[in-house]
């Protein structure tokens, strides 16, 4: 990654970090933080797997997106956590990759929509925690 990308990237963590929308007294505790974060690098590196065959050059700003995501997931990690964060990265990888397939190689047209609009939400609600 160029300089400036880097750059970019640790900014765009930083801020997503420092200028969060802070929650009421019922604010998001670290654990919940955690498992969000570790589910939206699962579910966005399942999209970028199929963007490496069907949306080749979407792939990179995808893969610099789930790059702050584990950022994010290593920033707040205790280090004995690793094994239950990974286990929770890869269900949601195989769950969003579930979706993906069923929209994209699905007979039935209605079945096939809802698939694409739910693997957008899922995406759109992880992207929606970086400054883009």
């Amino acid at each position: 990654m160029g300089g400036m990308k880097i750059l970019g990237h640790h900014l765009t963590l930083c801020l997503a970090l420092l200028c969060a929308p802070k929650a009421d007294a019922q604010s998001i505790d670290t654990e919940q933080q955690l498992r969000t974060f570790a589910t939206c690098a699962g579910r966005l590196s399942a999209v970028m797997e199929h963007q490496w065959i069907f949306d080749g050059p979407a792939s990179e700003h995808t893969k610099i997106q789930r790059a702050a995501v584990i950022d994010l997931v290593e920033a707040i990690m205790p280090t004995d956590r690793g094994r239950e964060v990974l286990h929770w990265r890869i269900s949601a990888k195989l769950a969003q990759s579930a979706l993906l397939t069923r929209a994209t190689f699905n007979d039935d047209e209605r079945d096939a929509a809802w698939a694409h609009e739910r693997a957008q939400r899922l995406r759109q609600d992880c992207t929606g925690l970086l400054l883009s």
